[in-house]
């Protein structure tokens, strides 16, 4: 059982929201018929972007993740330039962390690094639980990208429990995540509460993105590809599906992603989303009998973006003909956006895809 303390009252989403029901992006993301096959990239907001460089000089990652105008600013930038069907939250999976009080930053070139890693059931309950007071900054922004978007659904986005976990017992990246799994076999309760615990702060974190403005929301799992089907259906998708159920309440579309997670398809599907992200290491026409009666996200491989033009678009073709046996389909990168991939080209892929002629 996972052990979630009682609930705090549900936000509601604001009623000045613009109206994109009729979106591309929620539609598709609904299971309904789609004027164009919708777009939009992980990672659409970053290195890529020479605009992204020079806005983000000097200025350190957790730093403008709290700035409201920046984070406003650098969520539209692939916006405007690609005219994507739906923009992203630019944030960083640790942030919920931070504005609670966890010792972390992130480190250039390394990623997320906390000063204690959780070890104990001490220090599991010494983290605080999130209320919206801690981040009033993504109120800000969220409200503010609501306004500049216009007919543009905004995607919300937490990292889901097993992934942060894995951050704050290693204390920051891990190939092999044998400390996490150590506590996950070794000291159950630890690990139960632990999960818990981040479960009700990136649920918390969500319904703060939702009751903003957000009209949609992807719960990562970046690290869950390193389960069995038997410890994740155990041990962390209770857990994913709890932040998925609570946000579920508010009646936006829940899109669930992981990175090599070709063996768990299914249980993330019935973890509670709508919408199954897939990577690219596995076909999407392999994928789509596994989610069961859902759409799905990908997943072109990201880097075919360095392939020629023409190569690049008739892989992108086979993808968009393959989500056509799913209740839905979004286009998007099998992972995120490479650092130096080229904007133009990503450009290119972009038109080619919303052009491509639906079914």
């Amino acid at each position: 059982m996972c052990e979630h303390a009682d609930r705090p009252a549900r936000l509601h989403p604001v009623s000045t929201r613009p109206d994109v029901s009729e979106s591309a992006f929620l539609k598709a993301a609904r299971g309904e018929p789609v004027p164009h096959t919708p777009v939009w990239y992980m990672r659409q907001a970053g290195r890529s972007l020479p605009e992204y460089l020079r806005v983000r000089e000097g200025v350190a990652m957790l730093d403008a993740c709290v700035d409201p105008d920046l984070v406003v600013e650098i969520t539209m930038q692939p916006v405007r330039r690609y005219g994507v069907d739906a923009a992203i939250l630019f944030s960083d999976i640790v942030l919920p962390l931070k504005a609670v009080g966890v010792d972390l930053d992130i480190t250039p070139g390394v990623g997320p690094v906390v000063a204690h890693p959780v070890r104990t059931l001490a220090d599991v309950e010494a983290i605080p639980e999130l209320t919206p007071e801690h981040v009033p900054f993504i109120t800000e922004a969220v409200r503010g990208l609501v306004g500049e978007l216009g007919g543009t659904p905004l995607i919300g986005f937490a990292g889901a429990p097993f992934t942060v976990a894995s951050y704050l017992v290693e204390g920051g990246p891990s190939k092999e995540h044998a400390r996490t799994k150590a506590m996950m076999f070794g000291a159950p309760e630890v690990w139960e509460a632990l999960m818990a615990k981040i479960a009700r702060i990136a649920a918390a974190y969500l319904e703060v993105q939702v009751a903003a403005g957000a009209s949609a929301v992807q719960l990562f799992d970046s690290w869950a590809g390193a389960l069995t089907p038997a410890d994740y259906r155990a041990q962390v998708g209770p857990h994913s599906a709890y932040v998925l159920e609570r946000v579920g309440a508010l009646g936006v579309p829940r899109i669930h992603f992981g990175v090599g997670t070709s063996n768990l398809l299914t249980l993330m599907g019935e973890a509670g989303a709508d919408v199954v992200g897939v990577d690219w290491r596995m076909p999407l026409g392999s994928a789509i009998p596994l989610v069961g009666d859902r759409a799905v996200q990908g997943n072109l491989d990201p880097t075919l973006v360095f392939a020629p033009t023409e190569l690049m678009t008739a892989r992108a073709a086979e993808v968009i003909e393959a989500g056509r046996a799913a209740r839905g389909h979004i286009f998007n990168l099998g992972h995120g956006v490479i650092p130096s991939t080229d904007p133009d080209q990503l450009k290119r892929l972009t038109e080619f895809v919303q052009s491509y002629p639906v079914a």
